[in-house]
């Protein structure tokens, strides 16, 4: 067994595992903003007011 190419393979790994977790917390963040953004806010009537 070459453990020159399991380790290359195994740092492979690892690098594609961080970089999937921090393309997974920049999306929820775009996420999050969308969904706020999206929220209705409610309308304002010229009768309600006292």
């Amino acid at each position: 067994m070459n453990y020159l190419i399991v380790a290359a393979v195994l740092l492979l790994v690892i690098i594609l595992i961080i970089w999937m977790i921090r393309r997974n917390q920049k999306d929820k963040k775009k996420f999050e903003k969308e969904i706020i953004n999206s929220e209705l806010k409610p309308e304002s009537h010229k009768e309600d007011k006292v």
